[in-house]
C-alpha cells in the first residue's frame, strides 16, 4: 500500500493520554499498557480541537481508500511503525431483493469479509500490532476463537514480532491452519475462549509475552472504531437509524461508538446517534441476559454453545461499555437461536448470491426477529455487519454429479 509518507511525517498526532473506562484516571501515553490500574479498559484520548483544525472533510476524501486515511484519529504516532496488509475500506452492498421481501428496511451490508485476513479482526489487530512495533514488544500472545488469531499472527509476523496462541478445541479447522501458516504457534486447548484467556494472563507472568486479549490492551478498539469512521463518511457523514452487530467481546461496538462521539466533536457529524443493537446467539447471550435484568456487568455464561463462534464468548472484560453503548443509543440486545443463523444464511446466499459468515447471519436473524416484534421499523435505514468471508467456515457438502459417457437429458437441467 503506497502511503503519502512526507506527508505523514510531518503531521502531528493528537494522542494526550489513555483512560480508564471506568473510572477515567489518566495514564501516560506512550507505554506499555494492558488494563488499567483499576483493571477495566484503558481508551485511547485525543486532542479533537487540534484534530478539528488539522483535518477537513475535503482533505480526508483526497487520501487513499484505506483505514490509515484516518490518521488523525488513530493511534501510532510514526508512519514507520505502521504494519499494513493493505486495510481497504471495505464496501456497504445492498441487497435489494431482501428489501423486497421484507417490505423495506435492511438493505445494506458492510463486508469486513474484504479485509486482510478476511476478517474485521485485522482492524484492531493492525493497530495493537502497529502500536506493539512502536513500543518495542517482541512477544504477543492471545485467546481466540480463531479469526482474531489469523490476524494477529498475519501482523506480528509481517512485524517481526513472536506469536502464541490459544484456541478452543473445536476452532474451525481453516482458522487454526491460517494461524499456524502465517507463523504463530497455536495450541487447542479443550475450553472455551475465556479458558484460554486464563493461559494467557498466567502465562504474561511466566513467559513475559504481551496479553493481547479483547480490551486487555488499549489499542484494538482504535483499529475497530474505524468501521465507524468508515460507516459515516460513506453513508455522507450521516448515522444509518439502526446497526446491528455481532457481540462477543464486543470491541467493535465500542469502538464505533466511541467513533461517532469523536466524529461529532471535530464536526464532521451531529449528534444523531443510530441504535446500536448487540447480536448474540441463544446459546451464549450474557449481554442479552444482563441488558434485560437491567445490570451493568454480565454473569458469565454457563455452558456456551453456537454454530456462530466467534460470538461464543461466555464473559466479556468490557460488557459495562457494551451496555452502556447500547442503553445510551436506545439500541438494545437481541437473542437468536442456531436454527435461525444457519437459515439466515442459506437465504441470503441463494436470494442474494451474499455468503455470510455465521456472526454475520446472525445479525440478519436478529434483523428479521426484530422487525417482527416492532423494535425495529421497515422505514428504519439498518446496516447489518458481516465480519468475516463465509469462505472461513465449513459449507455444505454438495453430490450432484453428470456422467459424461451417458446420454445426457438436457431438459432436466
Amino acid at each position: 500500500m503506497q502511503h503519502d509518507d512526507n506527508l505523514t511525517a510531518k503531521l502531528p498526532n493528537f494522542v494526550t493520554h489513555l483512560e480508564c473506562a471506568m473510572t477515567g484516571e489518566r495514564h501516560e501515553a506512550d507505554q506499555i499498557h494492558n488494563l488499567s490500574r483499576a483493571g477495566k479498559p484503558l481508551l485511547v484520548r485525543y486532542d479533537l480541537a487540534g484534530v478539528k483544525k488539522a483535518l477537513t472533510k475535503e482533505k480526508l476524501a483526497q487520501r487513499p481508500p484505506d483505514l490509515w486515511r484516518y490518521r488523525e484519529l488513530l493511534p501510532v504516532r510514526d508512519p514507520a511503525n505502521i504494519v499494513s496488509l493493505g486495510e481497504t475500506m471495505t464496501p456497504i452492498v445492498s441487497m435489494p431483493k431482501l428489501k423486497a421481501k421484507l417490505g423495506g428496511g435492511a438493505n445494506l451490508v458492510k463486508d469486513e469479509g474484504r479485509l486482510p485476513t478476511a476478517s474485521f479482526k485485522a482492524r484492531g489487530l493492525v493497530m495493537a500490532v502497529s502500536m506493539a512495533k512502536a513500543l518495542g514488544i517482541k512477544h504477543m500472545a492471545m485467546p481466540t476463537n480463531g479469526n482474531a488469531g489469523a490476524a494477529l499472527a498475519a501482523y506480528a509476523t509481517h512485524a517481526g514480532i513472536k506469536t502464541t496462541i490459544f484456541c478452543p478445541e473445536d476452532t474451525p479447522e481453516v482458522n487454526v491452519s491460517e494461524i499456524a501458516l502465517q507463523g504463530a504457534a497455536v495450541y487447542r486447548v479443550n475450553g472455551l475462549i475465556d479458558d484460554c484467556g486464563k493461559i494467557v494472563g498466567e502465562g504474561k507472568a511466566k513467559v513475559g509475552w504481551f496479553d493481547t486479549s479483547t480490551l486487555k490492551e488499549p489499542y484494538r478498539i482504535e483499529g475497530k472504531k474505524t468501521m465507524g469512521l468508515e460507516l459515516a463518511e460513506q453513508l455522507g457523514w450521516q448515522v444509518p437509524d439502526v446497526i446491528f452487530y455481532p457481540t462477543g467481546g464486543g470491541t467493535g461496538l465500542i469502538g464505533m461508538w466511541k467513533a461517532f462521539a469523536e466524529l461529532e466533536e471535530i464536526g464532521f457529524i451531529g449528534s444523531k446517534r443510530p441504535r446500536m443493537v448487540a447480536v448474540q446467539a441463544a446459546g451464549c447471550a450474557p449481554m442479552v441476559k444482563a441488558f434485560e435484568d437491567g445490570t451493568e456487568h454480565a454473569p458469565r455464561w454457563e455452558n456456551a454453545h453456537t454454530i456462530a463462534s466467534g460470538i461464543r464468548v461466555p464473559q466479556a472484560v468490557g460488557d459495562f461499555l457494551i451496555l452502556r453503548a447500547v442503553r445510551e443509543s436506545g439500541g438494545f440486545a437481541i437473542a437468536v437461536e442456531d436454527s435461525a443463523i444457519s437459515a439466515a444464511l442459506d437465504e441470503m446466499a441463494k436470494e442474494e448470491g451474499f455468503l455470510l459468515c455465521p456472526e454475520g447471519a446472525a445479525t440478519y436473524a436478529a434483523y428479521k426477529q426484530s422487525l417482527a416484534d416492532g423494535r425495529v421499523k421497515k422505514t428504519d435505514q439498518v446496516v447489518l455487519f458481516n465480519c468475516a468471508s463465509g469462505l472461513k467456515y465449513p459449507l455444505p457438502p454438495i453430490h450432484r454429479t453428470l456422467d459424461r459417457h451417458k446420454p445426457i437429458d438436457y431438459a432436466a437441467l
